[in-house]
């Protein structure tokens, strides 16, 4: 797996979890998933990512939006 699909395999996982935490426990978990879409809008423009800079520094091959 490269850099591109691991992030975008954990900001679904992330997405996902927090949906079913807002349903089990308190809507407050919803805040998670809002902050996991405003760090992927961001970084269609900024291309900035901090996952992507620690798995890059992990040493894992980079995808095709992070050369």
């Amino acid at each position: 797996m490269n850099i591109d699909r691991i992030v975008f395999a954990f900001a679904g996982s992330m997405i996902l979890i927090s949906v079913l935490l807002a349903w089990l426990v308190s809507p407050l978990w919803m805040l998670l998933a809002a902050f996991v879409g405003l760090n992927l809008l961001q970084s269609a423009f900024t291309s900035f990512c901090p996952l992507a800079i620690v798995l890059r520094k992990l040493g894992l091959p980079a995808g095709c939006a992070f050369r």
